[in-house]
């Protein structure tokens, strides 16, 4: 089984900035595609971007494109989100999670085949 969890959430003044991390346990990291995913109250769950397992690959929806960035290091087992110029419409819960093993890159990207969750961490951006 894998273990997710979130860090590094909070509250940040429009134009701030937050890094979340993902700590990752249970299994060896380095096989899974990983993906960031938030939820505003009221909205349907949305898919931010995704890496691949030695970190060739990354994708970011247009949302988010140019403003955040992910990483991750297999070393430490973690993953990250760089949120950088933030809006009020980045308030959200954000999720990490872990692909299924054997899970294509195309569904990777298009928010598909995740399997393991974190329990989230709140953003909150103020106006």
């Amino acid at each position: 089984q894998v273990q997710l969890v979130e860090s590094g959430g909070g509250l940040v003044q429009s134009g701030g900035s937050l890094r979340l991390s993902c700590a990752v346990s249970g299994r060896t990291f380095s096989n899974y595609a990983m993906g960031w995913f938030r939820q505003a109250p009221g909205k349907e769950r949305e898919f931010l971007s995704a890496i691949s397992r030695v970190s060739i690959g990354t994708y970011y929806a247009d949302s988010v494109k140019g403003r955040f960035t992910i990483s991750r290091d297999n070393a430490r087992n973690t993953m990250y989100l760089q949120m950088n110029s933030l809006k009020p419409e980045d308030t959200a819960v954000y999720y990490c999670a872990a692909a299924g093993i054997g899970t294509s890159w195309n569904d990777v990207i298009g928010g598909y085949g995740y399997s393991y969750w974190g329990q989230g961490t709140q953003v909150t951006v103020s106006s």
